[in-house]
């Protein structure tokens, strides 16, 4: 199911303005009546912000881009997502496990939410903009060359400082999940 019902659209357009009122310095000069008639006008896509919130994201606007009129959301939990952890990398990550599989992996979960894991740009993007993954991790768009090799990327914040580490994309932890963006 990819619609909400008219009190489900309701109560996420309200979780979604209290978050931008509350957090004005992430999108400054944007109103949210301009976002909200957007995103009424688009129910895919109030899905996938229903499911970015669902599973913990807590998605919030962070950008606009004025050529093609979007604006762009990203998952801005104080920690990477509660509902997206304890995965791997991606399917083929997943296949390849021969015992102890997590339950899905995280581009599928992506996918089947709507929206896109977040790059190494767009991650430090998030960062400028606060804190995040001080204790967890986040996977991230892995590069094809990386990924080739049985490689995939994820990032956090410590000591100040956002660094980017690898991992065998069949890899999965606990504190490890993955963040998403979503433009409307």
């Amino acid at each position: 199911m990819t619609n909400l019902t008219s009190e489900q659209t309701s109560e996420l357009l309200q979780t979604l303005a209290e978050r931008f009122k509350k957090n004005m310095d992430r999108h400054p000069g944007l109103k949210w009546e301009n976002i909200q008639t957007k995103l009424e006008a688009n129910p895919k896509k109030l899905w996938s912000l229903s499911q970015m919130e669902s599973t913990g994201g807590e998605p919030d606007v962070v950008a606009y881009d004025k050529k093609t009129d979007t604006y762009i959301f990203f998952d801005c939990s104080p920690e990477s997502p509660k509902g997206r952890r304890s995965l791997c990398y991606d399917e083929k990550a997943l296949n390849s496990r021969k015992e102890f599989k997590p339950k899905d992996s995280a581009t599928n979960l992506a996918k089947n939410m709507g929206v896109e894991l977040l790059n190494e740009e767009e991650y430090r993007y998030l960062q400028s903009l606060g804190e995040f993954d001080l204790k967890t991790s986040s996977w991230i768009e892995t590069p094809e060359e990386i990924r080739k090799h049985g490689g995939a990327v994820y990032q956090d914040r410590r000591y100040n400082h956002v660094f980017l580490y690898h991992n065998g994309a069949e890899s999965y932890y606990a504190v490890r999940g993955f963040r998403t963006s979503l433009k409307v």
